[in-house]
């Protein structure tokens, strides 16, 4: 077991340091900005302009952008989209996704069912007729799914991999925290090519998709605990600063004890899947760091963020101020991975 991290995964959060110091835009208008600095292309495939890297860069390039509260797809395109897609697009899907990501095309995954976040058995259905398949189900919490190229659409009998334009597929705005696009989606008979159907990647989707919602997680808790750090630093009551009082004290050392617990599980499910991605691993392992990693997340994070709501005082609800952004986050994550008591059920189903 070796968390360090390596030369690429430093590479890659150097650079998007650097795009985030070179721009101020900290939303969908940052996009552009991450397409032309080839951040996008870390995952892919070299003989489709990638750089071939694999789940911790990007885990390193989510991680730091959400230091940052950065509210752009990337999470859904390359957590969502790109990782669990590697392995399973026959090659002429790949050929034609793949470039489309590199140049900013958004991709997403429909992971919800009405009433089961992350569905382990979905409803949806996809029936053989000659050589297509025809899609129904209905999804909901769908990230930027009017906004994608393609969608994610896990059924009965595989992942679909479908083209936003088709007809059949209606996109209904639900509204979210932070106001990022979210949808939720019917898919009507929706047509799609035999070979879009991928009947083995559920598990990669779903195990893709809750290890880069942890890391994304670990950044926004950093970045929420270096913002209140710095305030109850200059921040002066009675002549002395707020840090110096014990209470103070006591609250922000709970935090930082979070976060670094909160760190540790998002790097160890990071590093025991990379090791099964490359057919070394353990597979019970990695579930069941995946769902201590969920848990702890929908348990410690909302919370944690609260009280770095709570030592702000009044500044840090106002919308001037970036910690909303990290609370409306930590918000919708929760919410996606179905809350703490549900985390908490299927954390206690592997243990028993």
């Amino acid at each position: 077991m070796d968390f360090t991290t390596d030369d690429s995964q430093d590479a890659v959060a150097e650079v998007v340091v650097s795009l985030l110091e070179r721009h101020g835009e900290r939303d969908i208008a940052l996009w552009p900005k991450l397409v032309d600095s080839g951040l996008l292309a870390v995952a892919l495939p070299e003989r489709f302009g990638g750089d071939e890297m694999g789940l911790p860069e990007v885990s390193a390039l989510l991680t730091e952008l959400a230091t940052d509260a950065v509210a752009v797809p990337a999470l859904a395109t390359l957590g969502f989209g790109v990782l669990p897609l590697l392995g399973h697009l026959p090659d002429d899907l790949a050929g034609t996704i793949f470039p489309a990501v590199a140049a900013g095309t958004i991709l997403t995954a429909a992971l919800h069912e009405p009433g089961a976040p992350f569905a382990t058995s979905p409803a949806a259905t996809a029936t053989a007729r000659g050589d297509e398949i025809l899609i129904t189900g209905h999804k909901v919490g769908v990230p930027y799914a009017a906004q994608a190229g393609w969608i994610l659409v896990p059924t009965a009998a595989g992942v679909a991999v479908v083209d936003a334009t088709t007809a059949g597929l209606e996109c209904r705005e639900s509204p979210t925290s932070t106001g990022a696009p979210e949808y939720s989606v019917r898919l009507d008979e929706v047509a799609i090519p035999a070979g879009h159907l991928l009947p083995g990647a559920l598990t990669d989707l779903h195990r893709c998709a809750l290890a880069c919602l942890g890391s994304v997680a670990d950044g926004l808790l950093t970045g929420a605990l270096k913002l209140t750090a710095e305030h109850v630093r200059t921040r002066h009551q009675f002549g002395r600063p707020l840090a110096e009082f014990q209470a103070v004290a006591q609250e922000i050392g709970d935090i930082y004890v979070t976060s670094r617990t909160l760190h540790a599980a998002a790097l160890s499910a990071t590093w025991a899947l990379s090791e099964l991605r490359r057919g070394e691993g353990d597979a019970e392992r990695v579930d069941d760091d995946l769902e201590v990693l969920s848990y702890c997340v929908a348990a410690e994070l909302p919370p944690a963020v609260q009280v770095c709501h709570h030592l702000h005082g009044g500044i840090g609800v106002d919308v001037t101020h970036p910690l909303h952004r990290y609370y409306s986050q930590a918000k919708d994550i929760t919410r996606w991975l179905g809350g703490e008591s549900l985390r908490l059920d299927r954390l206690g189903a592997r243990c028993s």
